[in-house]
């Protein structure tokens, strides 16, 4: 009897070892100096492969270009490797669709590729969301890391949906690792995407969780995963706003605890060293989008056996992703998915007429956006259509249409709504686009794109695209389809519109309510025309919904070009820009800011 109480007590001691993690620390190896490396992947978009199945043809980057750099870091003899990645990477290329929404019943490509390349953590981005529950539930049960997202919590409750944090432990150092998602995602996404979840702030959900991991956890390092961007002004948000998207910075400068903290979402590469409020350096760095630039960490840590610490000395780094070669095992490894998404894309589909392209759809009406446009209408049966090109330079050729060009005609997996709006917040969305998109012209050596510019008034020229910024990112240049009106470019903010009647010769009425075919990031309040623009608040705009398709308006898309077979895609010409010679030469002044010369 003795010996069995002794034996229970043992397991018990076990149990409790192993559940507060001193049984880890316990037989942990003896603390020494090492250098860790952390390799930062995010906003992948779908590029899993060296190939871009799109525009039909080998990818410069890619996680198979990652491999390489990993591989190599790991096989530096007494270097300690983490592999991150800082989300989105189920939108963007026909891989991840394929996976998200065709071989369904199959593993997911996304969860081969990274446990394959042994990820150690990630964290959830918005466009791992819009994938659906579906997706990203599949997916936390097929990961083999835990997938981070601290401020998104089960309705209702505090209790985090995903995983909050993680721990490591390296050569007897402790290394803590707290992710969080952009909490704009209800801004983003119809709620179907999001039921049962909450996006809390991320500030606010920092000062809850980095004390709890300093009080239980009692890390060395603590690093921050945050799909989140640093410029907090984006949008036109507050710093004190607490669902600001972009959050990034504030929470390094304001929530003391972070060692590093890594950026995603904004496609923006970071590598800075800030202070916080209580005077410590935090390292502030983030890869840009399709491994593009990796975000890598060096962190030389020593440890100190009379005081029994550690310092750690940390550096950052961007990795050039086209400079790393493509990892062979990986290309092998992936051979088969690479044909099988081959044959899926390369499917035809119809034929075009005409080429048609997005550079056309910044300047005017368009075959473009009129051919989107056309198909919301005959699906919805709507009055009014408004859409956006959601490519900057995206070109279709005429001739034979393949599934690979639905992802040109429609980069995102937008639902298709209908709502119930008024004339006048028809009238006042329609002022609210093209304020934001076509410059107030005082003659006709003017601009036609409206452009952004600095404090002290010059316009802002980004490197990174060769382009000057726009004041409004050109997938919010929403036009419409169904009513016939003119933008005049002479005139102020909110008096640019002139409405004259419906297409078909019905007038139309501010006081009458009609039907409006709009994508789900547009109905949801996306880009601000609903609510700044419209004036609704972003809680009556459930109420407004009529109706939604089932799946992503491109699957609707390529299925009406699959019925119709022969497209002749041709501008309807319901909306004209006054003075016209203004708007050519305008036009002519503004296409070298976007595209060059």
């Amino acid at each position: 009897m003795h010996s069995q109480i002794m034996k229970r007590s043992a397991l018990l001691v076990l149990a409790l070892l192993l559940t507060t993690g001193a049984w880890a620390r316990a037989a942990s190896e003896k603390p020494e100096s090492f250098v860790l490396k952390i390799v930062e992947t995010t906003d992948t978009h779908g590029a899993l492969m060296p190939y871009d199945f799109i525009k039909n043809k080998e990818a410069g980057t890619s996680l198979a270009q990652v491999m390489s750099l990993v591989e190599e870091e790991r096989a530096i003899d007494g270097q300690e490797v983490l592999l991150v990645d800082n989300g989105d990477i189920l939108q963007g290329q026909p891989t991840v669709y394929y996976s998200n929404f065709e071989a369904v019943n199959e593993t997911h490509i996304v969860s081969e590729v990274m446990n394959y390349m042994g990820y150690d953590v990630g964290s959830v981005g918005n466009h791992d969301v819009e994938a659906g529950h579906d997706v990203y539930d599949k997916l936390v049960q097929e990961f083999e890391f835990p997938w981070l997202a601290a401020n998104v919590v089960k309705a209702g409750t505090d209790e985090p949906y995903f995983t909050p944090y993680t721990v490591f432990e390296r050569k007897g150092a402790k290394i803590a690792v707290l992710g969080m998602c952009t909490p704009g995602v209800p801004t983003w996404l119809p709620e179907n995407l999001w039921e049962g979840m909450e996006f809390k702030g991320m500030k606010e959900t920092a000062e809850i969780w980095v004390p709890r991991i300093m009080e239980e956890e009692q890390p060395d390092i603590l690093i921050g995963l945050f799909h989140a961007g640093t410029d907090f002004t984006y949008g036109g948000y507050s710093k004190d706003d607490v669902r600001n998207p972009n959050g990034s910075l504030i929470v390094a400068q304001e929530v003391p605890g972070f060692d590093i903290v890594f950026t995603g979402h904004d496609h923006q590469t970071h590598n800075e060293v800030i202070t916080n409020s209580v005077g410590e350096e935090v390292l502030i760095l983030g890869g840009n989008n399709a491994a593009r630039n990796l975000g890598v960490a060096t962190i030389q840590m020593d440890y100190d056996s009379a005081k029994k610490d550690w310092t750690a000395s940390i550096t950052g780094e961007l990795i050039d992703g086209e400079a790393l070669p493509v990892h062979p095992g990986f290309a092998n490894e992936f051979a088969e998915e690479k044909e099988e998404i081959l044959d899926y894309v390369n499917k035809p589909i119809g034929e075009f007429t005409e080429s048609i392209t997005t550079q056309d759809s910044m300047f005017g009406d368009s075959p473009f956006v009129d051919l989107i446009h056309h198909i919301q209408l005959e699906l919805t049966g709507a009055d009014v259509s408004f859409a956006a090109p959601l490519s900057m330079n995206a070109t279709i050729e005429e001739g034979d249409v393949f599934v690979r060009d639905m992802f040109l005609l429609y980069k995102y997996e937008n639902l298709l709504y209908t709502m119930e709006l008024t004339g006048a917040q028809i009238d006042a969305f329609l002022e609210y686009s093209y304020g934001n998109w076509m410059e107030t012209m005082e003659g006709p050596d003017d601009s036609l794109i409206r452009f952004k510019r600095d404090e002290n008034g010059e316009l802002v020229f980004n490197e990174r695209y060769n382009s000057y910024d726009t004041a409004a990112r050109y997938y919010n240049y929403d036009s419409a389809a169904g009513i016939d009106y003119v933008v005049d470019v002479r005139k102020p903010l909110g008096e640019k519109v002139d409405i004259t009647a419906f297409s078909d010769g019905r007038p139309f009425d501010e006081n009458a309510t009609y039907e409006v075919a709009i994508n789900s990031y547009r109905a949801s309040g996306g880009g601000g025309h609903l609510t700044r623009g419209a004036g609704l608040e972003k809680s009556e705009l459930p109420a407004l919904t009529l109706g939604s398709t089932d799946k992503d308006l491109r699957f609707y898309l390529l299925k009406w070009i699959e019925n119709e077979g022969i497209v002749n895609p041709e501008s309807d010409g319901n909306w004209t820009i006054e003075p016209a010679e203004w708007a050519a030469a305008g036009r002519e002044k503004s296409f070298p800011m976007l595209y060059g010369n």
